[in-house]
C-alpha cells in the first residue's frame, strides 16, 4: 500500500514481489536510474551558471542539433546503467546504434534492456522551461547468456515491464509504473532523497487542455484540423485551453494531473510524425494507460505497433480517454 512522504527506496523494496520474475535486479535498475536523476538535475540547475547550455555542434541520428546538455545526460544514464552491470543492453534516441553491456559480467547473464531518450525538451533549457528524462525497460527475448540483438529492442510497448519519465521543473518528480498504476516521488534536494508526492496518479476522463504546436497548423491532417475547430468552439463545456511547453514530459505531466490531451500528429514534411516510438511514445504510453488515459496514433493503440527500426516515429495522441477517443473520431471522419 502506496504511503505518501515515504522514500522511493521504501517504496521500491515494499513492492519488490509485484514486479515480474521478481529477483532485485529491476529494483536495481530503478535505483540506478534515480541515481543518475539526481547527477543530471543538479546539472540542470547549474544552466546559466555554467557552460553548459546551447548546442554542442554535432547532429544525432534524427538530424536534430545536439544541446550540451543532451550529451550530458546521454552519457551519465549510460555511465550509471553501465557501471551497475544491470542491464545487458541500452538503446538511446542520441545513439545511432544499440549497445551492448558487457562489463564484468562476461556471460550477459542480465535480463534488461533500457530504452530513453535522456533529456526531452533540451532547446528549451536555455530559456529555463522544463526538460526531462524518459524511460522504457523489457525482458530481452534473446536467450540469456548470448549478447542482445536489434530484436531485444524492437519489442512492442505492450511488453514494456517499466517505464517513467523525470521532470526537471520548479520540483524535480520521478513518475513511473511497473505494471502496477502510476506513482510520482519529488526529490528533496536537501537531502537527496526522492519522496512519495503523487500516490496513485490517474488521468481525469475529460478535461479541457488541448496542447499542440498551432504553428504547424496548415500542414495537419484534416482529421486533426476539425477536431482543434471542435475544441474551440463556444458549446456545452468548451471552448478548450490551448496549453504547449514544447517538452512533451511537461505536457504530459500536466495533462495527466489537470485533464487534457497531447498531440503530435503527422504534418505534410513528415507523414510519419516527429516523435520516436521506442524512445518517447511507448513509454508515456505504457504510464497514460496505467494512470487511465489513452495513447493512440489516431487510429490504433500505440503500444500494439511492432517496430521495425530502433528511431521509428509515429504520430501520437495521448491524454484523457474520452479526449483522445474524439481525437479518433475525427481523424476517421477526415480520412474518408
Amino acid at each position: 500500500m502506496a504511503r505518501k512522504n515515504q522514500t522511493l527506496g521504501e517504496f521500491i523494496i515494499e513492492n519488490q514481489s509485484a514486479f515480474p520474475y521478481s529477483s532485485g535486479e529491476l529494483s536495481r535498475l530503478i535505483n540506478s536510474i534515480r541515481l543518475a536523476a539526481k547527477v543530471v538535475n543538479h546539472e540542470v540547475n547549474k544552466a546559466g551558471l555554467v557552460d553548459i547550455t546551447g548546442a554542442y555542434g554535432e547532429t544525432n541520428i534524427q538530424g536534430e542539433d545536439q544541446q550540451k546538455l543532451d550529451v550530458y545526460a546521454n552519457n551519465k544514464f549510460i555511465q550509471t546503467l553501465t557501471n551497475r552491470e544491470i542491464v545487458c543492453g541500452i538503446a538511446s534516441e542520441e545513439n545511432d546504434e544499440f549497445i551492448t553491456i558487457e562489463g564484468c559480467n562476461k556471460d550477459h547473464k542480465n535480463k534488461y534492456v533500457v530504452l530513453m531518450d535522456p533529456l526531452d525538451g533540451s532547446s528549451n533549457i536555455d530559456v529555463n522551461v522544463s526538460v526531462g528524462t524518459i524511460f522504457s525497460v523489457y525482458r530481452r527475448i534473446t536467450p540469456i547468456g548470448t549478447p542482445v540483438k536489434k530484436e531485444d529492442f524492437l519489442q512492442p510497448g505492450n511488453q514494456q515491464v517499466a517505464a517513467g519519465y523525470i521532470i526537471y521543473g520548479t520540483s524535480t518528480m520521478l513518475v513511473y509504473t511497473t505494471g502496477h498504476g502510476v506513482n510520482g516521488f519529488t526529490l528533496n534536494p536537501a537531502l537527496g532523497s526522492w519522496y512519495l508526492s503523487h500516490p496513485d496518479m490517474y488521468f481525469p476522463e475529460d478535461g479541457k487542455i488541448y496542447s499542440i504546436n498551432e504553428g504547424n497548423y496548415v500542414h495537419f491532417p484534416q482529421g486533426v484540423k476539425d477536431y482543434i475547430k471542435y475544441c474551440q468552439e463556444e458549446k456545452d463545456d468548451r471552448p478548450y485551453t490551448s496549453r504547449y511547453i514544447g517538452s512533451m514530459v511537461s505536457d504530459i505531466h500536466r495533462n495527466m494531473i489537470k485533464g487534457g490531451i497531447f498531440m503530435y500528429p503527422s504534418i505534410s514534411q513528415a507523414p510519419n510524425g516527429k516523435l520516436r516510438l521506442l524512445y518517447e511514445c511507448n513509454p508515456i504510453a505504457f504510464i497514460t494507460e496505467q494512470a487511465g488515459g489513452k495513447a493512440s496514433d489516431g487510429f490504433k493503440r500505440i503500444m500494439d505497433i511492432q517496430p521495425t527500426e530502433l528511431h521509428e516515429r509515429t504520430p501520437f495522441f495521448c491524454g484523457s480517454k474520452n479526449m483522445v477517443e474524439k481525437a479518433e473520431e475525427f481523424m476517421r471522419k477526415g480520412k474518408n
